[in-house]
């Protein structure tokens, strides 16, 4: 607690031409503290997010490509059946949804097999890509959001400023030009948390789409292997 205490003793003793952030929060009216305190929170979670979301993803990708190249190495010369996935990865997935129609449709005509096949394959890629997708629509939620949360502090400050005009019945800058500085602070924190989110959201969307566009082409690849082996009967 001493090192916070003088930490702010310290952010608030900055020379008075400089903008202080920490004086502008604390100065600032109950309800755009508010509209900071929550934009400043959304945005330390479009952070973890965006931080969490590339640990991941790596992690996911590389067991990916692990599996399949193993994957394949087994699946040369062997019967389609007797191969199973056994790793916890999107691409395992989607070759067990293979595999697990071509165990349930033994016997069943060929065409439908494999039209069942693709569209099993199919639906898991669209869910795993959906799964990995799933916090990414709070990163698209602040970047939409978060620059008129601000807009509002803003508006909401310049209204308590002309309040205080009124109040004090003097419109010199000296008494307007404080407050002012109190809400425009409000729509720059909405913007410093909007602008890293649609970034990081166009950015982690199109690592989504491009793993998704992986898993399809293994499962087309793989319904190409099961084709081969049904013409070949």
């Amino acid at each position: 607690m001493n090192e916070l205490s003088q930490l702010l003793s310290g952010v608030l003793a900055l020379p008075q031409d400089r903008v202080n952030p920490v004086r502008l929060f604390l100065d600032a009216d109950i309800v755009v503290q508010l509209v900071m305190a929550g934009l400043l929170l959304a945005s330390v979670w479009v952070w973890m997010i965006i931080i969490s979301f590339s640990l991941r993803m790596g992690r996911v990708q590389r067991r990916c490509a692990a599996y399949e190249a193993d994957f394949w190495a087994k699946a040369e010369g062997r019967d389609i059946a007797d191969l199973k996935a056994r790793s916890e990865n999107p691409a395992a997935r989607v070759v067990s949804a293979g595999l697990h129609e071509v165990e349930r449709s033994k016997g069943r005509p060929s065409a439908t097999l494999l039209e069942r096949i693709a569209r099993g394959m199919e639906s898991q890629v669209a869910e795993e890509a959906d799964n990995l997708a799933e916090r990414l629509n709070f990163l698209a939620t602040v970047g939409a959001v978060a620059p008129f949360v601000g807009l509002f502090g803003t508006v909401w400050g310049i209204m308590n400023s002309f309040f205080q005009i009124g109040e004090q019945q003097n419109s010199s800058l000296a008494v307007v030009a404080p407050g002012i500085s109190e809400a425009l602070f409000a729509t720059a924190i909405g913007l410093f948390a909007a602008i890293p989110a649609v970034i990081a959201y166009n950015r982690l969307s199109h690592r989504v789409n491009a793993f998704e566009a992986g898993l399809q082409r293994l499962a087309d690849r793989f319904h190409s292997m099961i084709s081969r082996e049904v013409d070949a009967g």
